[in-house]
Protein backbone atom coordinates (compact mmCIF):
# COMPACT_ATOMS: atom_id res chain seq x y z
CA UNK A 1 0.00 0.00 0.00
CA UNK A 2 2.78 2.46 0.70
CA UNK A 3 4.63 1.69 -2.33
CA UNK A 4 1.38 2.30 -4.56
CA UNK A 5 0.48 5.52 -2.44
CA UNK A 6 4.22 6.83 -3.61
CA UNK A 7 2.58 5.50 -7.16
CA UNK A 8 -0.23 8.03 -7.10
CA UNK A 9 1.31 11.12 -6.73
CA UNK A 10 2.80 10.93 -10.07
CA UNK A 11 5.99 12.38 -9.57
CA UNK A 12 8.02 14.09 -13.21
CA UNK A 13 9.68 11.62 -15.19
CA UNK A 14 13.33 11.15 -15.21
CA UNK A 15 14.86 13.81 -16.73
CA UNK A 16 15.29 13.76 -20.93
CA UNK A 17 19.04 14.43 -21.16
CA UNK A 18 19.88 16.12 -24.95
CA UNK A 19 22.68 15.64 -26.59
CA UNK A 20 25.13 18.91 -26.02
CA UNK A 21 27.66 18.25 -29.04
CA UNK A 22 25.94 16.24 -31.32
CA UNK A 23 28.88 16.22 -34.25
CA UNK A 24 31.53 15.33 -31.77
CA UNK A 25 29.68 12.59 -30.68
CA UNK A 26 29.36 11.89 -34.23
CA UNK A 27 32.74 11.69 -35.10
CA UNK A 28 33.61 10.18 -31.68
CA UNK A 29 31.57 7.19 -32.76
CA UNK A 30 33.45 7.00 -36.23
CA UNK A 31 36.44 6.86 -35.20
CA UNK A 32 38.74 4.27 -36.34
CA UNK A 33 41.51 4.25 -33.03
CA UNK A 34 41.92 5.54 -30.16
CA UNK A 35 44.20 7.89 -31.14
CA UNK A 36 42.01 9.09 -33.54
CA UNK A 37 39.23 9.49 -30.66
CA UNK A 38 41.89 11.10 -28.69
CA UNK A 39 42.53 14.13 -31.06
CA UNK A 40 39.01 14.62 -30.68
CA UNK A 41 38.74 15.32 -27.57
CA UNK A 42 40.64 18.44 -25.27
CA UNK A 43 41.75 17.99 -21.53
CA UNK A 44 38.80 20.02 -20.77
CA UNK A 45 36.61 17.42 -22.48
CA UNK A 46 37.47 14.87 -20.55
CA UNK A 47 35.89 16.36 -16.60
CA UNK A 48 32.38 16.61 -16.20
CA UNK A 49 31.31 18.98 -13.19
CA UNK A 50 27.81 17.19 -11.60
CA UNK A 51 27.31 20.19 -9.48
CA UNK A 52 27.83 22.69 -12.09
CA UNK A 53 24.75 20.99 -13.92
CA UNK A 54 20.95 22.47 -13.77
CA UNK A 55 19.74 19.45 -12.77
CA UNK A 56 21.90 19.55 -9.07
CA UNK A 57 19.20 20.21 -6.66
CA UNK A 58 17.43 19.09 -3.88
CA UNK A 59 14.37 21.13 -4.04
CA UNK A 60 12.71 18.52 -4.78
CA UNK A 61 15.96 16.69 -5.94
CA UNK A 62 17.38 15.91 -9.32
CA UNK A 63 19.29 13.38 -11.39
CA UNK A 64 22.48 14.53 -13.21
CA UNK A 65 23.89 12.05 -15.71
CA UNK A 66 27.01 11.80 -17.24
CA UNK A 67 26.62 9.62 -20.40
CA UNK A 68 27.16 9.48 -24.10
CA UNK A 69 24.61 13.13 -24.69
CA UNK A 70 26.20 15.05 -21.93
CA UNK A 71 29.77 13.84 -21.77
CA UNK A 72 30.98 12.63 -25.11
CA UNK A 73 34.22 11.33 -23.44
CA UNK A 74 32.25 8.45 -22.15
CA UNK A 75 31.38 7.53 -25.79
CA UNK A 76 32.58 4.07 -26.53
CA UNK A 77 32.95 2.66 -23.02
CA UNK A 78 29.63 1.68 -22.32
CA UNK A 79 29.26 3.35 -18.84
CA UNK A 80 27.13 5.67 -17.46
CA UNK A 81 27.19 7.74 -13.84
CA UNK A 82 24.61 9.71 -12.15
CA UNK A 83 24.71 11.49 -9.09
CA UNK A 84 21.12 11.79 -7.34
CA UNK A 85 20.21 14.33 -5.31
CA UNK A 86 17.15 13.63 -3.10
CA UNK A 87 15.90 16.60 -0.49
CA UNK A 88 13.63 15.51 2.29
CA UNK A 89 11.76 13.10 1.61
CA UNK A 90 12.06 13.11 -1.96
CA UNK A 91 11.54 10.48 -4.72
CA UNK A 92 12.49 9.37 -7.76
CA UNK A 93 9.78 7.88 -9.48
CA UNK A 94 9.02 4.22 -10.69
CA UNK A 95 10.82 3.77 -13.29
CA UNK A 96 13.00 1.15 -15.42
CA UNK A 97 16.21 0.98 -17.65
CA UNK A 98 15.73 -0.46 -21.00
CA UNK A 99 19.31 -1.12 -21.82
CA UNK A 100 20.85 -1.13 -18.47
CA UNK A 101 21.76 -2.61 -15.10
CA UNK A 102 21.74 -0.03 -12.40
CA UNK A 103 23.86 -0.26 -9.58
CA UNK A 104 23.11 2.68 -6.56
CA UNK A 105 25.75 3.75 -3.49
CA UNK A 106 24.51 5.96 -0.97
CA UNK A 107 27.00 8.60 0.11
CA UNK A 108 24.50 11.00 2.87
CA UNK A 109 21.26 10.11 4.60
CA UNK A 110 18.52 7.34 4.41
CA UNK A 111 16.87 5.78 1.10
CA UNK A 112 14.58 3.39 0.73
CA UNK A 113 14.00 2.12 -2.45
CA UNK A 114 11.67 -0.94 -4.04
CA UNK A 115 12.51 -3.24 -7.16
CA UNK A 116 10.48 -5.50 -8.88
CA UNK A 117 11.96 -7.58 -12.12
CA UNK A 118 8.97 -8.95 -13.69
CA UNK A 119 5.24 -10.62 -13.33
CA UNK A 120 5.49 -12.54 -10.31
CA UNK A 121 8.15 -11.50 -8.50
CA UNK A 122 8.50 -10.18 -4.84
CA UNK A 123 8.67 -6.87 -4.24
CA UNK A 124 12.86 -6.62 -3.04
CA UNK A 125 12.90 -3.83 -0.70
CA UNK A 126 16.37 -2.65 1.05
CA UNK A 127 17.15 0.56 2.77
CA UNK A 128 20.85 2.91 1.24
CA UNK A 129 22.66 4.15 4.74
CA UNK A 130 26.02 5.79 3.65
CA UNK A 131 28.63 3.56 2.12
CA UNK A 132 25.96 0.50 0.92
CA UNK A 133 24.92 -0.20 -2.13
CA UNK A 134 21.94 -2.25 -4.26
CA UNK A 135 21.42 -3.39 -7.79
CA UNK A 136 18.27 -2.79 -10.23
CA UNK A 137 18.61 -5.35 -12.90
CA UNK A 138 18.33 -4.66 -16.58
CA UNK A 139 14.55 -3.92 -17.21
CA UNK A 140 13.44 -4.29 -13.50
CA UNK A 141 10.90 -1.56 -12.09
CA UNK A 142 12.27 0.62 -9.53
CA UNK A 143 11.76 3.56 -7.26
CA UNK A 144 12.99 5.40 -3.96
CA UNK A 145 12.61 7.64 -1.49
CA UNK A 146 14.77 9.58 0.73
CA UNK A 147 13.00 8.76 3.66
CA UNK A 148 14.92 11.00 6.16
CA UNK A 149 14.44 14.99 7.16
CA UNK A 150 17.93 16.17 5.28
CA UNK A 151 19.36 15.90 2.03
CA UNK A 152 20.19 12.71 0.39
CA UNK A 153 22.76 12.29 -2.05
CA UNK A 154 23.64 9.09 -4.38
CA UNK A 155 25.78 7.95 -6.95
CA UNK A 156 24.55 5.62 -9.85
CA UNK A 157 26.01 3.50 -12.23
CA UNK A 158 24.56 2.04 -15.68
CA UNK A 159 26.37 -0.19 -17.95
CA UNK A 160 25.46 1.29 -20.87
CA UNK A 161 26.51 5.33 -22.10
CA UNK A 162 22.80 5.20 -23.58
CA UNK A 163 20.78 3.26 -20.81
CA UNK A 164 17.49 5.02 -21.35
CA UNK A 165 14.97 5.80 -18.72
CA UNK A 166 11.23 4.68 -18.52
CA UNK A 167 8.59 5.88 -16.37
CA UNK A 168 6.10 4.07 -15.63
CA UNK A 169 3.14 6.43 -14.51
CA UNK A 170 3.67 8.58 -17.44
CA UNK A 171 3.96 5.70 -20.12
CA UNK A 172 0.33 4.02 -18.67
CA UNK A 173 -1.59 7.29 -18.44
CA UNK A 174 0.24 7.70 -21.97
CA UNK A 175 -2.85 5.23 -23.06
CA UNK A 176 -6.37 6.02 -23.75
CA UNK A 177 -8.62 5.77 -21.45
CA UNK A 178 -10.99 2.83 -22.52
CA UNK A 179 -7.89 1.06 -22.24
CA UNK A 180 -7.14 2.04 -18.53
CA UNK A 181 -10.33 1.76 -17.78
CA UNK A 182 -9.54 -2.19 -18.62
CA UNK A 183 -6.46 -1.96 -17.18
CA UNK A 184 -8.06 -1.40 -13.40
CA UNK A 185 -10.52 -4.02 -13.85
CA UNK A 186 -13.57 -1.68 -15.58
CA UNK A 187 -14.06 0.26 -12.38
CA UNK A 188 -14.74 3.34 -13.88
CA UNK A 189 -11.26 4.76 -13.53
CA UNK A 190 -9.98 6.53 -16.86
CA UNK A 191 -7.50 8.68 -15.59
CA UNK A 192 -9.50 11.78 -16.25
CA UNK A 193 -8.29 14.83 -13.87
CA UNK A 194 -5.16 13.13 -13.05
CA UNK A 195 -2.07 15.89 -14.02
CA UNK A 196 1.24 14.18 -15.05
CA UNK A 197 3.83 16.40 -14.73
CA UNK A 198 6.33 17.69 -17.69
CA UNK A 199 9.52 15.80 -17.86
CA UNK A 200 11.41 17.99 -14.73
CA UNK A 201 14.69 17.50 -12.93
CA UNK A 202 13.86 14.16 -11.90
CA UNK A 203 12.97 13.41 -8.63
CA UNK A 204 9.61 14.92 -7.18
CA UNK A 205 8.15 15.27 -3.55
CA UNK A 206 6.96 11.98 -1.80
CA UNK A 207 4.93 10.81 0.85
CA UNK A 208 2.53 13.28 2.73
CA UNK A 209 3.19 11.28 5.45
CA UNK A 210 7.28 11.70 5.39
CA UNK A 211 6.30 15.57 4.53
CA UNK A 212 4.29 16.25 7.45
CA UNK A 213 6.76 14.21 9.88
CA UNK A 214 9.48 16.74 8.50
CA UNK A 215 7.42 19.94 8.47
CA UNK A 216 7.21 20.41 5.49
CA UNK A 217 4.62 20.41 2.05
CA UNK A 218 5.12 19.76 -1.37
CA UNK A 219 6.74 22.33 -3.26
CA UNK A 220 9.08 23.16 -0.07
CA UNK A 221 12.32 25.05 -1.67
CA UNK A 222 15.18 24.56 0.70
CA UNK A 223 17.46 27.46 0.77
CA UNK A 224 20.16 27.21 -1.22
CA UNK A 225 17.95 26.32 -3.92
CA UNK A 226 16.04 29.54 -3.65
Amino acid sequence: MYLLALLALLAPALAVDRTSNPDLVSRLKTAATVLDRLALLSDTDFLFDFEAQSYATYSPGGVVNANAATFPAVVGTGMTVALLHLGPCSILPAHLHPRATNMVVSVQGQVHTWMVQENGARTVETDLTPGKLTIFPQGSVHMMQNVGCDKALLVSSLNSEDAGTHNVANALFGFQAGMLDAVFGYSGFNGSGMRIPAVGTGAGYGSMECLARCGLTPGYKLDEDK
